[in-house]
């Protein structure tokens, strides 16, 4: 019987860039990423303000370069905006549809938009529509979960497509069966999520998008909570709620020190001996180092590999200060490239070949492990 070959279109918005990728099966026939300057996507008040801004983006790069996307056999968005959910690929429904457009999960991240974005392409080209885990994967152990208020809880937010994806590969190339496979999985870009891999589930990771972790090219991380609270109510006369939420996801970290999220522009000051540079730099590198120790500790020290993927693998201060300070922990291996484009198109073929079912997304407390 003669195979089929299916033809997949993957959307992927980040927080400083959108990426696309047409694939013919497993091989990429066109990629590109557009990177956005923080100042352009601080302009819009809400993430989902950025649709009709970043689906330009996208149509423009499909007519410059002349993709033709008929009979395309799924496009796939990435995740986020909707309630938690456990790994996995999800055919869109209405429901997942409404819930991402709401924003029911409270996502202050642009993955919110993957998802509608590619429903959009959808609509005009035909085909499936596919989510392929979405920032909100949640397989949390309970006491991971739990805080010091009653009523707030830890959330699950974090780069699950590229953090799975990275450690599958990774398994793969190693021939180790990645259910059976203890991991710390780092994605540092600009956003940045580290996360604890047991035997083929994500149990904990810091929550990016909600200001938990490393301070970031636009985010400010983890924050001293009573300085916070001061900061704020110095500020309380001349910002917004609206405007100290942006502070915390958007104008935060390097834009709060430097004015920009250019992470290039900021190495090249640190190169070059700027005093400030090198402190924040040096800063970045000891809170991701951080993190990953505390991950290590939730797998008992029993890590079989730290992983390290994102952009921010073309810094080599940044790869030498984690080799510094963790590889007592276990072996690092570094993925330069990110598979997240790769990871959304695996996860659609599997459900087009019929090696296994997609899942249906059923709304609150319906999906989440």
């Amino acid at each position: 019987m003669e195979h089929k070959e299916f033809k997949v279109f993957v959307i992927n918005p980040g927080s400083t860039s959108t990426k696309v990728a047409l694939f013919s099966d497993d091989k990429k026939l066109f990629e590109e990423s557009v990177s956005h300057n923080a100042d352009v996507l601080n302009a819009f008040s809400d993430v989902n303000d950025q649709m009709e801004y970043r689906l330009d983006v996208i149509n423009q790069l499909i007519e410059s370069n002349h993709l033709d996307l008929r009979g395309t056999d799924a496009f796939v968005g990435r995740g986020g905006g909707c309630h938690p959910v456990s790994s996995g690929t999800y055919e869109v429904n209405e429901i997942l549809l409404s819930d991402i457009r709401e924003n029911v999960g409270g996502t202050i991240h642009p993955s919110v938009l993957g998802v509608q974005l590619a429903y959009e392409l959808q609509k005009k080209y035909g085909g499936r529509l596919f989510m392929v885990d979405p920032i909100c994967v949640d397989e949390y152990t309970d006491v991971a979960r739990i805080t010091g208020v009653k009523e707030i809880q830890r959330k699950a937010e974090s780069h699950a497509l590229n953090l799975r994806g990275t450690a599958m590969k990774h398994c793969k190339l190693h021939g180790l069966d990645y259910k059976n496979t203890k991991m710390v999985v780092c994605h540092i870009d600009g956003g940045i999520t580290i996360a604890a891999h047991d035997n083929g589930r994500q149990i904990d990771c810091n929550q990016g998008a909600g200001g938990e972790g490393p301070f970031t090219a636009t985010r400010t991380g983890s924050l001293p909570l009573m300085e916070v609270l001061d900061y704020f109510e110095g500020h309380s006369e001349d910002q917004t709620i609206a405007q100290m939420r942006h502070l915390c996801t958007g104008t935060g970290g390097f834009v709060s020190h430097f004015g920009t999220s250019d992470a290039d522009e900021i190495y090249k000051r640190v190169q070059e001996g700027d005093p400030e540079a090198k402190l924040v730099w040096e800063a970045l590198c000891y809170n991701i180092v951080k993190y990953i120790g505390s991950m290590a500790t939730v797998l008992k020290g029993n890590v079989d590999a730290i992983l390290i993927t994102g952009r921010y693998t073309r810094f080599t201060y940044l790869l030498d200060y984690i080799k510094e300070y963790t590889s007592w922990i276990a072996p690092i291996y570094v993925y330069e490239n990110e598979v997240e484009q790769e990871a959304m198109c695996a996860g659609a073929l599997r459900v087009l070949r019929g090696k296994e079912e997609a899942k249906i997304y059923t709304g609150k407390g319906g999906n989440r492990c």
